[in-house]
């Protein structure tokens, strides 16, 4: 308590902020890689802390310089006016390298909620993550270059993409159901749809529900409270958010999101070639999902998980490339 207390102090002098005005430090669960705190300040004013694990720490190749696209997200985000945390500082060459952020209101949609509920909440969702998707950058691909520098287009980032996450499925000898080799062979007949895709959008990748927060404020309805966790975002193709929006799922049947993303102007078209890459970023998704077991080292019940449930959503993934491409 004493090391993070201090550090925290450190942190907020370094930020510009009044060390005195620390009130509380409480650590976060819910992430797999970094570590996080929340930090309450006498004021009432709320922060977030967060430091990578060390470089010595096993990961994969696309995860190194986590915290500079995450602060590329949320300047991305309060450009487009969605909710969001907003970056306070952020140091990738400290001696120990971190992220200090403002704190959104509410807490992970996690669980069901009532239809009367869900649909204006998923339909305000469609909204935020249009106005997301209005956010270009200068490239295409990672913006920490953890996998080199940003692309021109977006199959030559795409593809580097999916055969880093296959080098590590390979370095790790990750379980997956076909073999990396296989895997790399069926996802090429999809790659010309990705020359469909010109403009390098703000792609948050990991929007599943725990990293959405609800606002329930006693005197109001439920409102979406901030988007978070915007570490795994790229610059690419919008359509790829829609893995994770129906993680596991088929965004097609969330007609309330669809809608108030078409309202806000986004574009949710589903013709095969639009198919064809939601496949293959469902692909890439389960391809990370399977091999980041092995660096995190899961327990038997979640390995078991992961096999039962996203194993067979990759090949799934993989056939359907397979039957697509023979109409494209």
């Amino acid at each position: 308590m004493t090391d993070s207390w201090n550090w925290a102090r450190r942190v907020l002098k370094g930020a510009r902020l009044d060390p005195g005005l620390l009130a509380g430090v409480r650590p976060l669960s819910g992430g797999t890689y970094n570590t996080v705190e929340e930090l309450l300040l006498l004021d009432g004013s709320r922060y977030i802390l967060k430091v990578p694990p060390a470089s010595t720490v096993p990961g994969l190749r696309h995860e190194r310089g986590l915290l500079t696209s995450e602060a590329e997200f949320y300047r991305g985000a309060a450009g487009a006016g969605v909710q969001a945390p907003h970056v306070v500082v952020v140091d990738e060459k400290a001696a120990v390298p971190h992220l200090l952020m403002t704190a959104c209101p509410g807490e992970p949609w996690n669980g069901s909620l009532p239809e009367a509920e869900r649909a204006p909440l998923r339909r305000e969702l469609g909204r935020q993550v249009a106005r997301l998707h209005t956010v270009t950058g200068p490239g295409f691909g990672y913006p920490s270059g953890a996998l080199g520098p940003l692309a021109p287009d977006w199959r030559t980032a795409f593809t580097a993409m999916t055969e880093a996450v296959l080098d590590d499925a390979r370095d790790y000898e990750a379980r997956l159901p076909r073999s990396a080799d296989q895997v790399a062979r069926m996802l090429r007949p999809a790659y010309p749809a990705l020359d469909e895709v010109t403009v390098p959008a703000l792609v948050h990748f990991d929007l599943w529900d725990g990293n959405i927060l609800l606002d329930r404020t006693a005197d109001r309805e439920p409102r979406i409270g901030g988007l978070i966790d915007g570490e795994r975002m790229f610059w690419g193709d919008p359509l790829a958010d829609f893995v994770s929006l129906a993680l596991l799922g088929d965004i097609r049947k969330d007609e309330a999101f669809l809608a108030g993303y078409r309202e806000a102007g986004g574009r949710a078209e589903f013709d095969v070639p639009a198919r064809l890459r939601l496949a293959l970023y469902r692909a890439y998704l389960y391809l990370i999902m399977l091999t980041e077991t092995v660096p995190r080292a899961v327990d038997v019940d979640k390995e078991r998980w992961v096999q039962a449930v996203v194993a067979p959503e990759l090949v799934a993934a993989l056939d359907e490339i397979e039957e697509l491409a023979q109409t494209a």
